[in-house]
Parts: C-alpha cells; sequence; structure tokens
C-alpha cells in the first residue's frame, strides 16, 4: 500500500483492505480492544486531512486497487469510524501491525495528521441497525458482539466489516493467527479458526449492507477514466 493513510483498515481488509481495505475469527476480521485506543484524542480536520492525503489516495482512492505480495484488496475506508482508523494508523506507525510500506508512511505524521486524515477517510461512518442480515454463520457469531450483526461495529473504536473486501478480511485474520498484528486478544480470537471458518467469516461480513467504499480520488489527468 503505497500510500501515507491507512485500513483488509483496513481490512481490512482484509482493509479492508481492507479483511481491509481491511481492509477477519470468532470476534472479527480486523481488530479488537487492545489496540482500539488511541493514544490522544484530537479533533480531526478534514480539510487539512485532504491536503495530506495525496499519496493515501494512490491505493486506498482505487477502486479494486490490491496490495502485491503478498496479494489482497486495499481496504475500504469511507464508512468506517475515525476513531478506529486512528488507532490502525497507530499500530501501523508503532510496529503492532506488520506493512512495511504503511510503517513507512504513518511513520511520517504526526498524531494530529492522523487525526486529520482518519476524519477525511471515513466520512460518514456506517450507521448500523443491529439486526442481522440473514442468518450468522456460527464461526461469525462471536466476532457480532463487537463487529456488530449487521458488521457496523458496536462502538467506534471497533473497526465496521460490512462490505469490506473478503480476501482483506481473510487477510487481517491471519495476520492475527501469525503474528502479523499484534493484538492479543484478536490473536487469541483467531487462533483456533480453520481456514474454512475464516472464509465464512469474510463471506458473511462482506456480503453486509450499507458497506464501506471506496474513497473516490479526485478526477486528474493520470486517473483511468
Amino acid at each position: 500500500m503505497r500510500c501515507r493513510c491507512a485500513l483488509a483498515l483496513v481490512g481490512c481488509a482484509l482493509a479492508g483492505a481492507a479483511l481491509a481495505q481491511a481492509p477477519a475469527q470468532p470476534a472479527t476480521a480486523t481488530s479488537a480492544p487492545a489496540e482500539a485506543a488511541a493514544p490522544t484524542t484530537l479533533q480531526g480536520d478534514p480539510h487539512r486531512g485532504k491536503e495530506l492525503s495525496y499519496t493515501c489516495l494512490g491505493c486506498h482512492g482505487i477502486d479494486g486497487y490490491r496490495n502485491a505480495y503478498p496479494d489482497y484488496s486495499v481496504p475500504k475506508l469511507e464508512g468506517q469510524s475515525p476513531e478506529y482508523i486512528v488507532a490502525a494508523l497507530h499500530g501501523y506507525r508503532d510496529g503492532d501491525r506488520s506493512h512495511l510500506t504503511m510503517h513507512s508512511q504513518a511513520s511520517e505524521l504526526s498524531d494530529q495528521d492522523i487525526a486529520d486524515v482518519a476524519v477525511l477517510f471515513a466520512g460518514k461512518p456506517l450507521a448500523g441497525t443491529g439486526k442481522a442480515q440473514g442468518t450468522v454463520p456460527k464461526a461469525a457469531t462471536l466476532c457480532t458482539s463487537c463487529h456488530g450483526q449487521d458488521g457496523v461495529a458496536v462502538a467506534p473504536m471497533y473497526p465496521s466489516l460490512a462490505g469490506q473486501h473478503r480476501d482483506y478480511l481473510v487477510r487481517a485474520i491471519e495476520e492475527y493467527q501469525n503474528g502479523g498484528r499484534k493484538n492479543p486478544i484478536m490473536k487469541s480470537l483467531a487462533a483456533p479458526l480453520k481456514p474454512a471458518e475464516i472464509a465464512e467469516i469474510a463471506a458473511y461480513f462482506g456480503a453486509l449492507t450499507p458497506a464501506l467504499k471506496t474513497e473516490p480520488r479526485p478526477y486528474t489527468r493520470f486517473s483511468a477514466e
């Protein structure tokens, strides 16, 4: 991810991505209480965040853009809570999340920079209904306690997962398993998950709506369209 911001989240989206981003586990595809709270609470300025976000948009502003080596979707960030994006960026900056490019970019950001970028990318956070959309898979049942029955986080410090790229969510869960993300709570929850269960969790949350979106880049003569 060649950018100055973050996230398998993503989320995952995993981030996603992505999981970003981030871009998933019996608790979620992207994060948990221990990494939730950023060191300080600052008021973000979206106008300044827009000025700082030009390199972030090189990855997070392109719908369908993928991280290379390993290959997975960069997480969608629009609709995520700014508090979670702040926490994710602090994680990359402090080394609690293993991603060389994101660590390098986040290391250049001050706490205020992070707050400004986060509020810009979050836009209008998703509003949850608290109701499941269909039947929640057994593997995802515990995840919903923090990430919501409808994939919208029950508190701002947790990532929303609704509509996040599925491969980013898978990647995020696997990073909790292998130590790429150093969150003891998520590690313990992700540890027993089998590949089929991880795929089931990612598929469930990735299909939920309203969904996270990719922040659009301003049009330039270098744009694809």
